[in-house]
Formats: structure tokens, sequence, C-alpha cells
């Protein structure tokens, strides 16, 4: 049995003292990989290492419940993304869109009324969306493993992954994960996609916030991202108000597993893992991370890291440069 370690560490959310990175000069690539018996196919960006690191996985990106990568790790905020401060330090970065998000392929029941198939979207498969990816990835790079950065519901098809396909990963990070609580069942979702507006995201992302405390998700960065995130759905301004239409799979995921039934067993990786969120993340809290730092009982090594001053949302917010810094350093190689 593999002893683990924790280390609970809390920073300040001020400013870096280092200088943030220049933004990378290298070319961003763009591939569309086809998911096998489903005739769709998913948007995989790819920014290549500006200095590469030797020894060092590719990074795949794994975004949340309702918002793509354009808006997560590949957003630029002051000018670099969270893609950007990865490749500035010797990583090759990928971020994966999955179906019916941002610029993958849309299901064929998204934008029908009275679609009665379901919620789209779950976690099953999504886990095998995160295969066809790491397997390209694995081929244009010519690497064994992938190290996969896994946010909020993206922890649950990631934490399936790794458990499935071991030898296909290097480092595993749960950012913010979604994790098992004993909860009573809510109802549950039956439609087939939902419809999220910037107001909605922006009341979810200031109310993370305590009261009485400032914004940490700086205004102006929010006055850019709000019209980017409509941007995503090209349908979106035929609705009123305008709306992102996105599956369902992932709130029904969330809600089965705050009830007691999580989509997949943390105790069956083995991969190094990182818990990072923040203090006043309301989707992770102290005991969720104490529950998955017990079930991960066969990962080589375990870390858990609570960053201050910090939402669910924290790759958005002032600190961000401190998520970066963890997660970069869980990553690198020794």
């Amino acid at each position: 049995m593999h002893e683990i370690a924790v280390y609970s560490l809390v920073f300040a959310a001020v400013a870096s003292t280092q200088a943030p990175p220049a933004r990378p000069d290298h070319r961003a690539e763009r591939f569309m990989v086809p998911i096998p018996g489903t005739g769709l196919r998913v948007l995989l960006r790819h920014q290549a290492a500006g200095h590469p690191r030797g020894g060092a996985s590719p990074v795949l990106f794994i975004h949340g419940a309702s918002f793509p990568s354009a808006l997560a790790a590949a957003f630029p905020l002051d000018g670099t993304s969270w893609m950007d401060d990865l490749a500035t330090r010797g990583f090759d970065v990928w971020a994966l869109d999955f179906l019916g998000f941002g610029d993958s392929d849309r299901y064929p029941a998204t934008g029908r009324s009275g679609a009665d198939q379901g919620p789209l979207g779950r976690s099953a498969a999504a886990s095998r969306q995160i295969a066809a990816a790491v397997e390209f990835i694995a081929a244009h790079q010519r690497a064994s493993r992938v190290s996969l950065v896994a946010h909020s519901w993206g922890t649950i098809p990631a934490g399936s992954y790794a458990g499935d396909s071991p030898d296909r990963i290097d480092r595993l990070v749960l950012f913010g994960p979604v994790t098992r609580r004993e909860q009573p069942p809510e109802p549950p979702t039956t439609g087939a996609t939902w419809f999220v507006t910037v107001q909605a995201q922006r009341d979810r992302f200031y109310g993370y916030v305590p009261a009485g405390e400032a914004p940490v998700f700086d205004p102006t960065h929010f006055a850019v991202w709000g019209p980017a995130y409509l941007a995503t759905d090209p349908r979106s301004a035929t609705r009123a108000p305008p709306s992102v239409e996105v599956p369902s799979g992932p709130i029904a995921d969330a809600q089965e597993a705050w009830a007691g039934h999580l989509q997949y067993d943390p105790g069956r990786i083995t991969a190094p893992v990182l818990i990072v969120r923040g203090a006043w993340d309301s989707v992770t809290e102290d005991a969720d991370a104490a529950w998955l730092f017990a079930a991960l009982r066969r990962a080589s090594r375990v870390r858990d890291v609570k960053i201050s001053r910090g939402t669910h949302v924290m790759h958005l917010e002032a600190a961000r440069h401190q998520l970066y810094d963890e997660v970069a350093t869980f990553l690198t190689p020794p």
C-alpha cells in the first residue's frame, strides 16, 4: 500500500511576486478529433512548448459543466491564458471541448424542442471523449503518457478515465472537484440540454464570494468574458435573453454524486494526484476534499492544496497565478 502525504497550503491571493510571463510566440493549433461510434468530432486546442522541458508529459485541460476551453484554460486575462502560462514553462498544452460545447460538434438533439432522450453528455460518454483525445495527443506527440488538468464536473470523467487507463496517465490534477456527498436527492434532471445566460454566470461567479468581501473576478475581465461566452453558441442571439445551450448531463452527474453515487471510484487511480481548490469554493469544501483524499487510496502520491480568496472559478480570478504555480510545480518531472 502506497504512503500518501497531504499538504494543506494557504496562499494570500495578492498579485504574484513574479511578473506574469510574456505571451508565448508559439503557434496555436486546432484539431477536430472523431469520437468512435458517434459520427461526431471534438475540438482539441494545442499550444506547443515555448522552450520544451525535458521529460515533461503533454498536458490536457478538461473543462467543467457550463463553459468550454475558450472561456477557461484558453481565455487570456491581461494577455495571458493558463495554456499560455504552461506553454511558457515548457509544457506542450492541449485543451478539449466536450461534445455540445464550444467548437466541438453538437449532439443531434441540440436545438430541438421536446427532445426527450434524457441528459446529454453524461460522464461515461465524456470519458470516452477524453480517451479519444489522449490517443490523438499521444500519437501526435509520440508520448506514452499524458497529464490531465480537470475542473469541476470535468474531474468526474477525468477520474473515470484515469482509473480505466492507468498506463496513459502521468499526473492528474483535480481542480475544484465534484466529489461524493450524502445529501437528499434532488428531482432528477431530465432535459437533454439547458440554457445559461451571461447574467446567470455573473450571479454564480460573484455569488461565490462571501458577503462583505471584495470581488475577485475583475469586472473588466468579466466584461470581455460575457460576450465571448455567448459567442461560443452561434444560436445564442436567437433567444431572449441570449443564452448558451449546453448538455445537461454534467448537472445530472453532479446531482447523483451529491446524493451518494459518484460515477467513478477514486480508489482505482494509481497516478500522482493534486487536489487544488479555493478557500471560498462551495463546490469543493473541506469535507469534500477530505473524502476524496481518503478515497484515493491507491494513488502513488496525493497533495491537497487550498488557496485563500479563491472560489470555484479561481482560474479566472486574482488568485490564478498561485493556481498556475501550484499546478506547474506538480506537473514538473523530478
